[in-house]
């Protein structure tokens, strides 16, 4: 899983929710996977909107090993990458995390 976090520095785009984007390829797989790995990731994602800066986007890319992986293994993936690019409220600077 790769993460893109984009924490918003102006006053005006601090005031709006933050942003969360999907990329699954087809590299992942048939459609039914590429849907199943894209709604696992939108619930575990709304699950920790809270963590993310007000005004922020957050894009999340699925790599093709997303398609093999439990639902927890996701959502323990997406803990590990939002924890490495410091996903909290009080954190100013873009950060990209792959692997």
């Amino acid at each position: 899983m790769v993460v893109h976090l984009w924490a918003a520095t102006s006053a005006l785009t601090e005031l709006s929710d933050p942003r969360v984007g999907f990329v699954v390829s087809r590299a992942v797989g048939p459609a039914v996977t590429r849907n199943l790995v894209k709604r696992r990731l939108r619930h575990l994602s709304r699950e920790r909107l809270a963590l993310l800066p007000p005004g922020s986007m957050l894009v999340v890319r699925a790599l093709p090993a997303a398609a093999n992986a439990t639902y927890d293994e996701l959502g323990a993936e997406l803990d590990r990458c939002l924890r490495q690019v410091g996903a909290t409220k009080n954190h100013p600077a873009e950060a990209v995390i792959s692997r």
